[in-house]
């Protein structure tokens, strides 16, 4: 009994403050607002409604994995290639390209490959018999409709294409999810607005967003932006896999060192500088 007259004053007050009826945005985050601050939602609820509804705003060049970090299969690859590198990514999606024209031409999900495992001969694998086709969809479109698309399709990833029809990157659908629960941080993240932290000890947190021109200059040194636009870009592809937390690679002068990543993409690298002793 005490708890329906528990439930019907929670729900009343609640009702009380909804029906201020605001006639914005603006105002409505000021009424939920008030309403965490009287203890009627928690400050959890309030930060993924806020989520939701910045998701609306938000483009699908906002989110999604540029080029230069997708782990994509060539359409001429063999079986023995493709287990190797399906096992070490750890992503359940993939996609294909064509060597000759570097199109993405369709998709494969890696458990299609499960029933190739255990055969002897694998010379009866062909890349036509699970390639799936891809979904593409331009960087401006909108995270709630692509959201819309992905539970009304039941598809988990699409390939992003600039205004030129070239490819982007993708995006998943966790990538989108995960801009309303929220990424899990750990004790290497570093400030939102920079790229670049300086240690006491003389080593360096940088985000793998980091462009390389900026990298260039902060660092002076001279690593070429041709093929990749961002350091995580240049150091995915001189491990020539995507790396899991701990892995080193010395590029230069620079031991870079993954300090966060998943099975989709580097986010945290850690770097030091070594210095070279004179000649005596």
């Amino acid at each position: 009994m005490e708890d329906n007259i528990k439930h019907r004053s929670w729900l009343g007050r609640l009702t009380n403050i909804l029906s201020r009826e605001p006639k914005n945005k603006a105002q409505l985050m000021a009424t939920l607002r008030d309403a965490e601050e009287r203890d009627l939602m928690s400050a959890e609820m309030l930060s993924m409604i806020e989520s939701v509804l910045q998701v609306s705003e938000m483009q699908v060049r906002e989110v999604m994995i540029p080029r230069s970090q997708m782990v994509a299969v060539d359409r001429e690859s063999t079986l023995e290639g493709l287990l190797p590198l399906v096992i070490e990514s750890g992503h359940s999606r993939f996609p294909v390209t064509d060597s000759s024209s570097n199109d993405v031409i369709g998709t494969i999900l890696a458990k299609d490959l499960l029933r190739y495992y255990f055969q002897k001969d694998v010379r009866e694998f062909e890349m036509a018999d699970i390639l799936r086709p891809a979904t593409f969809i331009p960087q401006s479109k909108r995270l709630d409709i692509l959201l819309k698309e992905f539970r009304i399709n039941r598809n988990h990833m699409a390939i992003v294409i600039d205004e030129y029809g070239h490819v982007a990157g993708l995006v998943t659908i966790e990538d989108v999810l995960e801009q309303i629960v929220g990424d899990i941080e750990d004790e290497y993240d570093i400030d939102e607005d920079d790229q670049i932290k300086k240690h006491v000890d003389g080593n360096y947190t940088v985000k793998a967003t980091t462009p390389i021109d900026d990298f260039n200059e902060y660092f002076n040194t001279e690593f070429s932006d041709e093929e990749f636009d961002t350091i995580g870009g240049l150091v995915l592809k001189g491990f020539g896999h995507l790396p899991k937390r701990g892995e080193k690679i010395k590029i230069e002068n620079y031991v870079f060192k993954i300090l966060h990543s998943d099975n989709r993409r580097i986010h945290l690298l850690e770097i030091k500088k070594e210095t070279t002793m004179p000649s005596p």
